[in-house]
């Protein structure tokens, strides 16, 4: 059974989205907001998601709420990997959701968080469990 719809991946990533092609992602809010109502349209049941923003950028959020995108969501992701990828500590979870709490009351995901296989195994043993413990409840 399917309980959830994730739209794209990485939206506000240069290496999923042709920022030359869409710099005010106008292109993009309008493809989600076709694509949200056709699945409430399908199946009204279904939890509808912007896919997960990595960077974290509450101004990207902001941006789509500005657009309507919002409006036919039930929720947006985030995706981070502090030990990695990402430019702030692992300990900065917290206040990552926070910022994007701020600019939506639309409930929080992490759909994607840890440490990349490419490290050593203690770094991901330590990753996995310090992101499971600062997120815990939060998002």
């Amino acid at each position: 059974m399917i309980e959830a719809i994730m739209f794209w991946n990485e939206p506000n990533n240069k290496s999923h989205w042709a920022f030359e092609v869409d710099p005010d992602w106008q292109i993009f809010a309008n493809m989600i907001k076709v694509a949200a109502q056709a699945v409430a349209a399908e199946n009204p049941h279904v939890l509808r998601v912007l896919g997960g923003i990595s960077p974290i950028d509450p101004m990207f959020i902001a941006n789509m709420h500005g657009q309507g995108v919002l409006e036919h969501l039930d929720a947006v992701a985030v995706h981070g990997f502090p030990l990695d990828w990402n430019h702030w500590s692992i300990h900065a979870w917290p206040d990552k959701l926070k910022e994007i709490q701020a600019v939506t009351t639309l409930p929080v995901w992490v759909s994607e968080a840890g440490a990349s296989s490419f490290g050593a195994e203690e770094v991901q043993v330590f990753g996995l469990h310090r992101t499971a413990e600062l997120l815990h409840g939060r998002a």
